[in-house]
């Protein structure tokens, strides 16, 4: 700021004080705000942001040592300290990973190995005391996603006063492996789940840097979206990453072991490590000992992403498909691990969609009503009860509820009969130029309306009803960081849930409706479906 605009600012507010009888100085010294400089000094040095979109915003700084080389399958590791200004002015690289075509929310980046960076967006004007942060964790299956897609931005936030930090890590055969050699160094250290270390080291990063940026370390407020959510879900088990933030939100998290198998690190025929063992046989690699660690940790990085992404994960057979059971890092599925009394007892935001994804789509729908048994009949009912619903739609419903809809209120359940604060929410509202062909609110569509980035999503379909919608739904996240309620002005109070009134808030295409559950009887019934197989799988010694 120049001499000139200060001389300027101060005599306005001069002129103020004597308009208003001379409001008292201490209290024109609390309501003056200065800008904040661009450099900020971080771990391993000083980097330099911009002003974007009357915000400013850091991008591509390094969190932990890129996990290249003998890197590659460790912990995450400290910064190199750099000299001078280190310019924050582009998102470093996606993580390794091959793009699923036709994602939403496409990375704008090379994806590379070399990948750990994170970004920060914060207000210009820099107030007296510390402000809310919010830590975003995309999805994408755990094979792609990044913090370079357009709907990521986190300008809205730092407008509303909320320092947003965004970060990279690990995916795929770099976010998820185990091998024999690994389990024997270093003793004590944590192995298999690199994602979540990466996490947890992006949040140890905003514990020790964030006040620089303005923001408060302790409201730190995590959230994420499908895999994402999942790992909103580990944080909050970890005992590693206990007291690295206040509040948490779940976006379509799951919480049930109904997706893919929770794999024990070895000793088991599917372990990590036995997948581990095959992935390197694949690639020529064979052995288990140091020499073939060594010579996997040579290989290009293409090689070990190879043809792997959303289609194709659940099909691969080298890919471990995510969380690797841990006591420290993943202890198993959060229902379970909660029930049990455990988990971060903090306030709990947590919702799906209203046209989820699933299990995959059934030959027929006289083949997907065969997966109910003897309760198929009474699945018609609830599903299709006049018989006129497609496969997919049916599908659709009966997957959505199965992998997100019962989890996310199961989840709600168990954390709130224990005293924690608990929101529940369903998103069912279509952008206006989707409402001709589909029925309900996909997996992830909630991403650009939190974020309040429809444009970058629809571009010129988007309408000023979504874009109002978008203002809305944001403002709920930005009230639940700020105050762990989401209670924004001049919105409907959304209801703190309780098993007993079972409310939560529905944002439909008319706008949020707070409501008790209007799915209550087919989530009974979903619920019971989960308790039925996991009673056959146990009796099958499963």
């Amino acid at each position: 700021m120049s001499h000139l605009a200060s001389a300027s600012r101060a005599g306005a507010a001069w002129a103020l004080c004597a308009g208003l009888a001379c409001m008292a100085p201490v209290a024109l010294a609390r309501a003056r705000v200065a800008t904040t400089p661009l450099d900020v000094r971080v771990d391993g040095g000083i980097v330099r942001g911009a002003i974007e979109h009357g915000v400013i915003a850091f991008e591509g700084i390094p969190y932990a040592a890129p996990p290249v080389g003998a890197l590659r399958w460790a912990s995450p590791q400290h910064v190199k300290r750099w000299r001078g200004i280190r310019p924050a002015l582009q998102f470093g690289p996606d993580c390794a990973q091959l793009p699923t075509p036709g994602d939403d929310g496409p990375v704008r980046t090379v994806p590379r190995e070399d990948c750990l960076y994170l970004n920060v967006w914060r207000p210009k004007a820099r107030l007296a005391h510390g402000l809310p942060v919010m830590v975003w964790v995309y999805g994408g299956g755990f094979v792609d996603g990044g913090t370079s897609p357009a709907i990521h931005d986190g300008t809205q936030f730092a407008r509303d006063g909320v320092v947003l930090v965004s970060f990279n890590y690990r995916l795929g055969n770099f976010g998820f492996f185990a091998f024999p050699a690994l389990d024997r160094q270093p003793a004590g250290g944590l192995r298999g789940d690199y994602a979540f270390m990466d996490q947890i080291a992006a949040l140890r990063w905003v514990q020790r840097n964030v006040a620089a940026f303005g923001g408060d370390p302790h409201n730190v407020t995590i959230f994420g979206e499908s895999a994402g959510g999942i790992s909103v879900n580990a944080l909050l088990m970890s005992p590693v990453a206990r007291g690295l933030f206040a509040k948490a939100i779940i976006e379509s998290g799951a919480g049930r072991d109904n997706i893919s198998p929770l794999r024990p690190l070895s000793g088991a025929a599917d372990s990590a490590e036995a997948m581990g063992i095959r992935l390197a046989w694949l690639l020529g690699i064979g052995g288990e000992g140091p020499r073939a660690l060594a010579a996997l940790r040579k290989l290009p990085a293409a090689r070990l992403v190879g043809d792997l992404d959303l289609h194709t994960e659940s099909s691969d057979p080298t890919f471990v498909g995510g969380p690797i059971l841990d006591a420290r890092l993943y202890p198993g599925a959060p229902t379970e691990i909660y029930a049990a009394g455990g988990g971060a007892r903090v306030p709990v935001m947590i919702g799906t969609n209203t046209a989820e994804i699933g299990p995959p789509l059934p030959g027929s729908l006289p083949a997907l009503w065969r997966t109910f048994g003897a309760d198929s009949a009474v699945a018609r009912r609830i599903y299709d009860p006049d018989g006129r619903r497609s496969l997919e739609e049916v599908a659709t419903a009966t997957g959505g509820d199965q992998w997100m809809a019962e989890p996310a209120r199961a989840i709600a359940r168990l954390l709130s009969a224990r005293g924690q604060p608990v929101y529940e929410y369903r998103f069912g509202y279509v952008a206006t130029a989707r409402r001709k062909t589909l029925s309900g609110a996909p997996h992830a569509s909630e991403i650009p309306y939190v974020f309040d980035t429809v444009s970058a999503r629809y571009g010129n379909e988007t309408s000023p009803a979504d874009e109002a919608m978008a203002r809305i739904v944001h403002a709920y996240w930005v009230a639940f960081a700020r105050t762990g309620r989401p209670d924004p002005r001049g919105q409907p109070a959304w209801p703190q849930y309780h098993q007993s009134s079972d409310e939560l808030m529905n944002f439909t295409d008319h706008g949020p409706v707070p409501e008790a559950d209007p799915w209550k009887r087919r989530l009974d019934f979903a619920e019971r479906e989960y308790e039925r197989h996991l009673t056959a799988a146990r009796g099958s010694g499963r």
